[in-house]
């Protein structure tokens, strides 16, 4: 029989099938590094028992290019037929890959010495309870926690796992945890993750940037009250959470596990030296270098990974942690300045991987930033964002704009009032921490205003309040002023700031406000016809706009979005002559070939029921439409129209193509665009019964945050009865 240290080898190997034997490129679990990380051991560690398997000819080893690893070859390690033989022989089972687990949880490795830690959590979960893991940065924590989860796994439960970094909200948590596009409110997202037997864990979480860390605090919160939450993270906690969750402190390993990280055959004083003098911290033994001799015992981890980890590294080794540790993400290979320094980082055991995309061990990161003073930093994120400014795509605008944050250079922060909301249309929690980042080096009037809207159009009314009351004073602000009140349901207090902005205004800024108003009015309902008193009201509003005060270039759109209002309320009405007008109006202000006009048809066509029933061919023009839109809000659009017309009869391509619009993502900051979105999870609580109230509850939010009151309080009451 094998000794444990060469068996532990061939059955980690033998996880992985021998198509890759020749493979051009193949995964990093192959390579020495990823195989001494996945085993839990130092690199040098792998030497003896390699050396006596490839002796025996159970396992071979080559160059070859590793996966994210770069474009140069490095040493793989693969299993022969014989030593696959050998496996199945003698039953050694290769481990169960992941299954089971949802979200990015790290692969799962061979974890020593924490077996009491790993049952004593584990049944504290299993009895409800919600725990946090607390830690110095490389104690082993995401590993324990990884461990917890392939435990609970094997005992029938549920795990779903988020892994934070600085861009993190509440949705993406969602999503992580759920493995598709997720809710934003917290709400939604617990009732549609929450069930018996499930454990949700959220790792990395002092990554959290302080801008997300109150909301995700509150779904912690929330979470935990319906099923157990696991939190990791690192020690102090800066986290404020109102539940009462036990925390866990979790320490270096004893002796006689922690010398079971280094090389076989290491003398035993010399491991018991080198475990104590590192406080039997697993990343700190994985980094010692037997080269080194037995580090001082009166320094602390931190200090050994200064002196002595960082400052072996070679001048391209320093230069691609540097580029690693101030990065707010993992980065590939190929987005690195230079690869040179990847080899000997991955070597020295410094990174770690993911999908690809590395990044440095925190505690490394963490102490290379501490060494270095403002101004270098602030050089460092400038070099970086020029090298991103350079690179085509929304990742790099994200990166690029994080850098230009961080530097706090005027040009940098000049670059971001010019191109943040372009930056928020894809990624609003990016944008958000951006705005954040820049404020702290500037307090800039129109910065502020930005972040704003993005806190507004993202429902953080909070976010928002704190930033209003920083703004000075202004029809801007009375504005600002007027949305927030309305978010938050206090209409009478946002008509009165609504007028005081329009006392505050010129002729053209009160036209927009009594436009947006006008829209914002007729938008707020949920399917189903709007009575007459109400469709009077409107019109008598748009009967008062004064569109000769508009500027000439905006007077068009303007003209155009009244008369496809008046158009909607004609047809609500029954009015087919009043629809005709505005029909006209519309067509003269588009081409005759504008998909617009074969949609107001079809909403004409379909708003003639007889005894309840749509007209022949309505459906099929409907579908015929569907297919032949190519703007994502205008398919949309239809696709709801034809809900709301079909009534209890749904054919089976309008739940699919309704079930295809919502990958789609909306953008945040264009009302309609945000009215629309709750309008989607609305019907989704429709066409949905089985997620009705996480969808409805979700949808109560969006309607909320687009200013959509009415809707939202007749859905709150719909959801109350069904309940």
């Amino acid at each position: 029989m094998l000794p444990d240290s060469q068996a532990r080898v061939l059955i980690r190997l033998a996880e992985f099938g021998d198509h890759l034997d020749k493979a051009w490129d193949v995964p990093r679990e192959l390579s020495l590094p990823g195989l001494a990380e996945s085993l839990g051991v130092v690199r040098s560690a792998l030497h003896p028992p390699l050396s006596e398997l490839e002796s025996k000819g159970l396992i071979s080893t080559r160059t070859a290019h590793v996966i994210g690893g770069g474009s140069r070859k490095r040493t793989v390690v693969h299993i022969t037929p014989e030593g696959r033989n050998l496996v199945a022989e003698h039953d050694l089972s290769p481990k169960r890959r992941r299954e089971g687990i949802i979200g990015p949880a790290p692969e799962s490795i061979d974890v020593h010495g924490r077996s009491s830690e790993i049952q004593t959590i584990s049944d504290s979960v299993m009895e409800g309870k919600s725990i946090v893991i607390s830690g110095l940065p490389g104690i082993g924590k995401s590993t324990l926690a990884r461990a917890i989860a392939t435990n609970l796994e094997n005992n029938g439960w549920t795990i779903r796992w988020a892994k934070c970094s600085v861009s993190t909200d509440t949705k993406s948590i969602g999503d992580m945890w759920l493995g598709k596009p997720s809710p934003s409110s917290v709400a939604a997202i617990v009732e549609s993750v929450a069930s018996s037997r499930t454990l949700l864990v959220i790792d990395e979480a002092q990554e959290l940037h302080p801008r997300h860390s109150k909301p995700i605090c509150e779904l912690i919160s929330e979470a935990s009250e319906s099923c157990p939450v696991l939190l990791v993270v690192r020690a102090p906690n800066p986290l404020e959470i109102e539940e009462d969750i036990s925390e866990f402190r979790l320490e270096g390993l004893e002796s006689p596990y922690a010398v079971k990280l280094l090389i076989e055959g290491t003398d035993l004083a010399t491991a018991e030296a080198v475990s104590e003098a590192l406080g039997g911290h697993p990343l700190a033994i994985r980094l010692w270098s037997p080269d080194e001799g037995v580090p001082e015992k009166s320094k602390a981890v931190l200090d050994y990974v200064k002196d002595t980890v960082i400052s072996r590294l070679s001048e391209q080794g320093r230069e691609t942690l540097d580029e690693l540790s101030i990065a707010p993400s993992p980065l590939g290979a190929d987005e690195m300045n230079s690869e040179v320094g990847i080899a000997e980082l991955d070597n020295s055991a410094v990174l770690k991987w993911s999908d690809g995309l590395m990044e440095t061990h925190h505690l490394v990161r963490n102490v290379r930033r501490a060494s270095l003073d403002d101004e270098t930093l602030s050089k460092m994120h400038r070099i970086e964002a020029d090298k991103w400014s350079k690179k085509e795509g929304i990742r790099a605008r994200k990166i690029e704009a994080y850098h230009r944050s961080m530097s706090g250079h005027e040009s940098d922060i000049e670059w971001i009032e010019e191109n943040i909301r372009a930056v928020s249309i894809y990624d609003s929690s990016t944008a958000a921490v951006v705005l954040e980042n820049a404020l702290i080096f500037q307090d800039n009037q129109n910065l502020r205003s930005d972040a704003i809207s993005v806190a507004l159009d993202r429902g953080e009314t909070k976010i928002a309040e704190n930033h209003i009351g920083k703004l000075n004073d202004s029809v801007s602000r009375k504005i600002f002023e007027s949305r927030l009140a309305r978010v938050n349901g206090k209409l009478s207090d946002a008509k009165r700031l609504e007028d005081e902005a329009y006392a505050m205004s010129n002729p053209s800024q009160r036209a927009r406000i009594e436009i947006s108003a006008i829209i914002r009015r007729f938008d707020d309902r949920l399917p189903g016809r709007m009575s007459k008193s109400e469709t009077s009201k409107i019109l008598d509003q748009i009967s008062k706009v004064r569109l000769d005060e508009i500027p000439l270039y905006e007077k068009e759109s303007a003209t155009l979005s009244l008369e496809l209002v008046k158009y909607g309320i004609a047809i609500n009405d029954l009015d087919l002559t009043e629809a005709s007008k505005s029909r006209a109006a519309i067509e003269s202000r588009v081409s005759k070939e504008d998909i617009i006009l074969d949609i107001l048809d079809l909403s004409a066509a379909m708003s003639q029921t007889v005894d309840g029933r749509l007209p022949e061919g309505a459906l099929s023009s409907a579908e015929a439409l569907v297919s032949r839109i190519d703007d994502h809000p205008s398919r949309i659009r239809v696709i709801h129209a034809t809900l709301e017309a079909a009534g209890k009869e749904i054919p089976n391509w309008l739940v699919d193509a309704h079930r295809e619009s919502c990958t789609y993502k909306l953008r945040e900051d264009i009302p309609s665009y945000r009215r629309l979105s709750a309008q989607r999870w609305y019907w989704r609580g429709v066409l949905e019964p089985s997620n009705r109230i996480s969808h409805w509850t979700e949808a109560i939010s969006r309607f909320k945050s687009a200013e959509c009151s009415n809707a939202a309080n007749e859905l709150v009451t719909r959801l109350s009865k069904g309940l």
